[in-house]
């Protein structure tokens, strides 16, 4: 007889393991659907949305003014197609319709045809699409012979007067330029892209399977804030003929380039910076292809050796530590030999003028009379190069003006506690070679000695929005009375050597300055450039005393005389000063100088 099979227990613990799962299951459904359903909601609509940016209008730039628009920005739109939305015989109708209404030829029709036969429901048909044509792009979608397609607002940067040179629009290289990004590239426009961007609309809109807006989804999440608009401290009608003077030395001098910056030597304010060759900023990317380099403000970011101009820096250590007086007797020799017979310098025609004024020796721009009082400046070479090194930090080489533009580089001065200097070394700084500075630095470091001594920071922003810039104040950098020995000094050098008075003074002004001349050493050859030379020339120009500063590059001319001691252009650099400083004074309605500085002019 078998045994009982009653299966009773089983069926309770069977029952029981049941129910604990189908707890554990409604329990796992109610984390998912109830506890992580705003998380998994998330997730899901992030797949199916695009959350993106869109610029903000920029802002304007404007001149000095605030009337001559410099930089501004166009309403153009992209227009964006949904082929995918339409049959195929629909969107060859819609394409031939486009055709017509973009006036489009040759290789652009069959273009719109094949991006509306795709399979798509985000192409960008056209960019850059006027105000007019999209009035029509309108109306053709609201009568209904097109559809699918929708117009995008696209901004365009425009850079509305054209330049002094060829080729070029006005102020290029200050301004820079806006890439296709919305991001402002060199100049004002990268150095104040916060100020003129504002900040962007963000915007969320259903994406397709591969990533893209679908047409019609666009929210606007927020408006963002448009750009903020900027007036600059340059006079536009200034800018354009400096750029004209600088581009006729140019194509004269056959130069690498000619650069001029015109500076108010008490607040700072750059009334023109320009170079040539330039470009235009309306066709960038096409500079971008062919000739990146033309975007650099060499003003700014190229240095070089200055040559002679460096001597009124030789002038003010000397001055200020009062080694010398104008009227010291300095020993031309026409050659120096320094460093126990290792090393020597001469005169640029190789002849002694004997006993001179130190006046003189500046005026005649003598090598020798330079580092003769150079080496006075210390009891020891060291001693002299420190007091030398000292004066050129003090009035800012070596580092960045701080001007508000895009790209300014530092410049190379050799710290002679750091590397120490031979005899040599203080010779050839104290004529400005073996240092390396740009015009903005010499511009600015002669605005120091033109207006009684003070530091300055060069700008080229005069307002942003309704707020003026107030110029930041400087510090005392030069003794006033050395200021007006050197206001003096530079007035005789363009008073008494004639080749230099014939070509420099302007009737019923009162001018100053100093040429420089410099060879240029090839790096790639090791060896000087035969036959071309940088010219510079820095001055002033005003009524009584000093207005204007102004500082002229001629880099790499080619002269059409070479002589020892006589290199002369069809255009030389106080030439080029004359008509610029001409130009800026009678052309620019400027209050007076904030600070009357006594001058040397009637002695």
């Amino acid at each position: 007889m078998s045994g009982r099979t009653d299966s009773r227990g089983r069926l309770v613990v069977l029952l029981s393991l049941m129910l604990v799962g189908s707890l554990l299951l409604v329990g796992r459904t109610a984390y998912w659907q109830v506890l992580q359903h705003e998380r998994l909601a998330t997730l899901a609509q992030a797949q199916t949305e695009l959350h993106f940016s869109q610029a903000s209008r920029r802002g304007t730039i404007y001149d000095r003014t605030g009337t001559v628009i410099l930089a501004t920005t166009l309403d153009r739109y992209r227009l964006i197609g949904a082929p995918n939305q339409l049959t195929p015989d629909r969107r060859a109708s819609v394409a031939s319709s486009l055709v017509g209404l973009l006036g489009l030829t040759g290789d652009a029709t069959t273009g719109i045809a094949a991006k509306m036969s795709t399979d798509t429901g985000y192409v960008v048909l056209a960019d850059a699409i006027d105000e007019s044509t999209a009035t029509r792009i309108r109306e053709a979608l609201a009568d209904g012979s097109i559809a699918a397609v929708t117009l995008e607002p696209q901004p365009l940067r425009s850079y509305p007067l054209p330049g002094g040179g060829d080729g070029a629009s006005l102020a290029a290289q200050v301004l820079g330029f806006v890439n296709s990004e919305g991001q402002g590239q060199y100049g004002v426009e990268q150095a104040y892209q916060a100020q003129l961007a504002g900040e962007p609309r963000d915007i969320i809109a259903q994406r397709d399977a591969a990533g893209r807006p679908v047409y019609g989804t666009e929210e606007v999440v927020s408006p963002g804030v448009a750009g903020t608009d900027i007036s600059l401290t340059i006079d536009a009608a200034l800018q354009s003929a400096v750029e004209q003077e600088v581009f006729a030395a140019w194509v004269a001098d056959k130069a690498k380039d000619v650069s001029a910056v015109v500076m108010d030597p008490f607040t700072g304010e750059i009334y023109a910076d320009a170079t040539y060759p330039s470009y235009d900023a309306n066709t960038y990317k096409t500079v971008a292809a062919a000739d990146p380099g033309r975007f650099v403000d060499p003003v700014i970011s190229e240095v070089y050796e200055p040559g002679s101009v460096f001597k009124m820096l030789t002038a003010t250590a000397a001055l200020t530590d009062k080694v010398v007086t104008p009227t010291t007797l300095i020993n031309d020799t026409g050659s120096l030999t320094l460093d126990g017979g290792r090393a020597r310098i001469s005169d640029a025609d190789r002849k002694a003028m004997g006993s001179l004024e130190f006046q003189d020796g500046i005026a005649y721009s003598r090598n020798v009379v330079a580092a003769r009082v150079a080496m006075k400046l210390g009891k020891t070479t060291r001693s002299a190069a420190t007091v030398l090194y000292d004066t050129w930090t003090r009035l800012g080489f070596g580092r960045k003006t701080g001007v508000d533009l895009a790209g300014e580089v530092d410049g190379i001065v050799k710290d002679p506690q750091v590397s120490e200097w031979r005899q040599i070394d203080l010779a050839n700084g104290s004529f400005g070679q073996s240092v390396a500075v740009t015009p903005m630095q010499l511009a600015t470091a002669y605005a120091a000695m033109m207006n009684g001594g003070m530091s300055i920071k060069p700008h080229v922003v005069r307002a942003i929005g309704d707020n003026v810039v107030v110029p930041e104040p400087g510090s005392r950098v030069i003794d006033p009375a050395v200021s007006t020995e050197l206001v003096g000094l530079m007035h005789h050098v363009v008073t008494t050597v004639p080749f230099y008075r014939d070509r420099t003074l302007v009737p019923g002004y009162f001018v100053g300055g100093k040429t420089g001349t410099a060879q240029i050493w090839d790096t790639r050859t090791h060896d000087w450039k035969p036959n071309i030379f940088d010219y510079s020339f820095v001055g002033y120009i005003g009524k009584t005393a000093p207005r204007l500063v102004v500082a002229i590059r001629i880099s790499e001319g080619t002269p059409t005389v070479n002589r020892v001691g006589f290199i002369e252009m069809p255009v030389m650099s106080f030439e080029l000063f004359r008509r610029i400083a001409t130009d800026s004074i009678t052309m620019l309605d400027l209050p007076p100088a904030e600070t009357s500085v006594p001058t040397t002019a009637d002695r």
